[in-house]
């Protein structure tokens, strides 16, 4: 292998109980040619070597000593401390990372995951968890951690472990080594960000074609909650020029309850970078729950739509429109940059159209009339629904005169 790093793999484990699995990675990495960098995250007990950063100094991060964390024999405040301390260690050196591995059950997993959401994204970080074939969302959040699952505990190395380790070990080997493709590397053309959901793809799929075509990457963002929250988080690290936000509906789940909340902060990152930003109100029309069962009973009177076996929708009120309109055009007064509201105002999904499950004339002039009211950007109505072309069209010709008119220098990061 000819073996280029960026800087050396990380590798973190707790060494007390998982000491023989590291050193095994440590090992076969070695054998390719690659420098290690071992962190212990343990707190109890011994290791079969040496680390390069002691569970001692990690601790510290996080203001704390491994000696009282022994004593105190609070399992649930020493992973806090060293997840704490971990991250705060990653934070300090995250342009200096070529890739980490590290290995753990539950414990493990969440210290190490917590150093590795410190680190960019396009960092290279695999997680060898025994957690990997449950709800990974706790670990990963919005980052781009790849969940490996082992199928057996770590209690040791055997045929199966040892395969499975030197599966992950050469999977980060390859991923920090082998070089990414040209237009996956900065420097490239400028990126725009936009946000879909399967009730507003037709309308993005276009906006995304029409950018391309005027010289522009966009990144699209499934708005499921981590959705929103990657893509905001992209532009907080400066990686965003312009957003074209089509689909808002996440602010529905975090006014109403749904599971697909993206927080309260939601639509407030491009606003304080000062990007120029394209604000819309698709999928507005609903709240997301589960299987039909996990609704809650105070809901049950509502009106749903199954949209598959595993997603109930619910549709929002005229109330809940009025209240997502203010938040809206509040949100968007904040912003320093240039900011449009864009309505459509024959419907805001595939769902919310006439004849269609969730069309609702009330609730949708309720939403549009608290952005007219409460709105001092610019607000654009279209007499459209929120899949038709012209609707995307003028998307992009009112995001492309924002870019225009900011006079920021729009490169690539």
């Amino acid at each position: 292998m000819d073996w280029k790093p960026r800087g050396p793999i990380v590798l973190v484990g707790t060494l007390d109980t998982k000491g023989h699995e590291v050193l095994f990675l440590k090992q076969r990495l070695s054998e390719m040619g690659a420098q290690t960098f071992v962190i212990d995250v343990g707190v109890l007990g011994g290791s079969p070597f040496e680390p390069d950063v002691s569970r001692e100094e990690i601790a510290g991060e996080a203001g704390a000593s491994i000696e009282e964390l022994a004593l105190k024999a609070d399992r649930g405040e020493a992973i806090e401390k060293m997840a704490f301390g971990l991250a705060a260690w990653f934070s300090k050196r995250r342009d200096s990372i070529a890739g980490v591995l590290a290995i753990g059950g539950s414990a493990g997993t969440s210290i190490a995951a917590a150093g590795m959401r410190e680190l960019p994204m396009g960092v290279p970080k695999i997680m060898v968890s025994t957690l990997a074939s449950g709800n990974t969302r706790p670990f990963v959040g919005i980052s781009d951690i790849a969940m490996f699952h082992p199928v057996t505990d770590f209690t040791g190395l055997n045929r199966l472990t040892r395969s499975m380790l030197a599966n992950a070990a050469n999977a980060i080997a390859g991923m920090c080594c082998l070089p990414l493709p040209a237009a996956e590397t900065r420097g490239g053309p400028p990126v725009l960000a936009a946000t879909m959901f399967g009730v507003t793809t037709p309308c993005v799929n276009r906006v995304r074609d029409l950018l391309e075509r005027s010289g522009f990457e966009v990144l699209v963002f499934h708005a499921t909650g981590t959705g929103g929250q990657a893509m905001e988080q992209l532009i907080r690290d400066g990686f965003i020029a312009g957003v074209v936000d089509i689909t808002t509906t996440e602010l529905a789940d975090e006014l109403v309850g749904g599971v697909l909340s993206a927080g309260p902060h939601r639509l407030e990152a491009a606003g304080k970078a000062g990007i120029p930003q394209v604000i819309s109100v698709g999928a507005l029309d609903m709240v997301n729950f589960g299987p039909p069962g996990s609704v809650p009973q105070e809901f049950r009177e509502r009106r749903f739509y199954q949209h598959n076996p595993a997603v109930t929708l619910m549709r929002t009120t005229v109330d809940e429109n009025a209240r997502l309109g203010r938040l809206i055009a509040e949100k968007a007064n904040a912003a320093s940059g240039p900011t449009l509201i864009l309505l459509p105002l024959h419907g805001v999904s595939t769902i919310d159209h006439v004849d269609q499950p969730f069309h609702d004339a009330e609730a949708d002039a309720a939403l549009f009339q608290a952005i007219r009211t409460h709105a001092k950007v610019g607000v654009v109505e279209l007499d459209a629904h929120i899949n038709d072309p012209e609707f995307a069209a003028r998307a992009v010709e009112e995001l492309l005169g924002l870019l225009k008119e900011s006079g920021r220098k729009i490169v690539a990061p």
